[in-house]
């Protein structure tokens, strides 16, 4: 339910300097003040609807999906959003490795690549410009991305990009805050999904076993 009061309280609308906008950005900034661009937040929020849609849908499909924050400000805020997720959750506070993704074997060993699953299904960058290299080994690998996204950045280095202010903490705690309760609503819908499965299959059964007796009693 993310309102533009909430993303104004939160300082999301404030941009860089005009003079540093970069030019695709120019669909997504109201306007400038004091030198500043102002970002149209009227844009923002039915594009974090979105994006919080494609979370909740990644989750409920028993998607992995990793947060990626790389500052010392971001590292709590992935901490926490990712452990919304539970067993479907990860994330990477520190430095992103080069090669984590495209290098995987080499990085963590045979077995454990053929093992485990090592690609995510989704990647959330609370700041990309610092992660342009996971950014990049995600898109090679076909993982959908999702990014705040701010005026000196072009929108097209995430699949999903969110138009708001990326040095702001509490811009990065309400987007990731978001993003990661519609992850949680995802796992709730595929817990509840494979439960509803169950009684389909259960129910399955007994009409099986039903038909069977009666058809041997005939």
């Amino acid at each position: 339910q993310a309102t533009v009061s909430a993303l104004l309280a939160s300082g999301a609308h404030f941009g860089h300097a005009s003079t540093r906008m970069n030019p695709n950005f120019v669909p997504y900034a109201y306007g400038t003040r004091a030198g500043i661009t102002i970002i149209d937040l009227d844009h923002t929020v039915p594009m974090l609807r979105r994006a919080a849609n494609v979370v909740r849908a990644v989750a409920r499909a028993g998607g992995i999906i990793v947060f990626i924050g790389t500052r010392s400000d971001l590292r709590p805020i992935v901490n926490k959003a990712s452990e919304r997720l539970g067993k479907q959750g990860f994330c990477v506070g520190d430095r992103w490795l080069p090669g984590t993704l495209s290098n995987r074997r080499q990085f963590f060993g045979e077995d454990v690549v053929d093992q485990q699953r090592m690609i995510p299904d989704l990647a959330i960058i609370l700041n990309p410009l610092a992660n342009v290299i996971a950014i990049n080994e995600c898109a090679a690998e076909h993982v959908p991305t999702i990014g705040i996204i701010d005026s000196n950045v072009d929108p097209r280095l995430v699949m999903y990009p969110i138009p708001a202010n990326d040095e702001n903490t509490r811009t990065a705690e309400l987007v990731a805050g978001i993003l990661s309760v519609a992850g949680r609503e995802g796992c709730a819908l595929r817990e509840h999904d494979k439960l509803q499965e169950l009684k389909r299959q259960d129910k399955n059964v007994r009409l099986r076993t039903h038909a069977y007796i009666k058809a041997k009693d005939t």
